[in-house]
């Protein structure tokens, strides 16, 4: 049966401790695990290139951020629009 008792509902993100893609700093991102320098790097690049992120999933245009990666961090991070 799908009745797990979980509170997995994947609606509007709130800010309850997750980092921002489009507006957290090298640092904020450096606190997730599978995110080291480089890749914070990266991410920031990224976001000054390209614009803000619309969706979590935007991270597998990153060059050393896959699949696996990417679902490693997403229950860290999220996406809020910025107005």
């Amino acid at each position: 049966m799908a009745g797990e008792a979980g509170n997995d509902s994947s609606g509007s993100a709130q800010d309850d401790g997750l980092i921002d893609l489009n507006t957290a700093t090298a640092a904020q991102l450096e606190t997730i695990s599978g995110i080291g320098p480089a890749t914070s790097a990266k991410i920031l690049e990224y976001r000054n290139t390209v614009g803000q992120f619309a969706s979590v999933d935007e991270l597998v245009n990153i060059s050393g951020i896959g699949t696996k990666t990417l679902e490693k961090i997403r229950p860290y991070v999220t996406v809020r629009s910025a107005g």
